[in-house]
């Protein structure tokens, strides 16, 4: 039997353990802790491949070395790496990238997703799609694109 799959067999990497969070020192009811690379991550990493049944993490397609922070200027980059060149689902991973974090972040905050150079042969038109505030609304006004997106992001319950 053939799979549709461009990569039937990815590998699979072990999960980071989680980090407990420490609270600000701070305990002033207006304290905002400063939002940071390992917070990102811990809003991605249990993203669901659209294809398979692993995390973004497992398949090391996010790291938390791929996200750069800086929260006084309010901008995120998360750059990730499909597991093959050819991946066909790299813009819906984008997608979910963007939907998840809309939906964490603070709304001051410019958020860029990126393909990391190299890794996809159609890299400069996914980074352009998935930067353009109109390309994505319009995805996000596919129910077929939503569907997906939504059940990448569905919790796993498996910590």
């Amino acid at each position: 039997m053939v799979s549709e799959l461009i990569n039937a067999n990815p590998t699979v990497y072990e999960k980071k353990e989680r980090r407990a969070r420490i609270p600000p020192v701070d305990l002033d009811e207006y304290a905002v802790e400063p939002i940071d690379q390992q917070e990102i991550f811990d809003h991605i990493r249990d993203i669901k491949d659209p294809e398979h049944p692993h995390s973004l993490e497992e398949l090391k397609v996010v790291t938390e070395d791929s996200i750069e922070v800086d929260d006084k200027q309010s901008y995120l980059r998360v750059t990730f790496t499909p597991t093959v060149e050819y991946c066909s689902m790299v813009s819906v991973i984008g997608l979910c990238l963007r939907v998840k974090l809309m939906r964490c972040l603070p709304p001051r905050y410019k958020v860029d997703i990126r393909v990391a150079p190299g890794t996809h042969a159609t890299e400069a038109a996914v980074n352009k799609q998935l930067n353009d505030k109109e390309r994505v609304a319009a995805a996000l006004e596919n129910p077929h694109v939503v569907g997906m997106v939504e059940e990448c992001l569905a919790p796993s319950y498996e910590y």
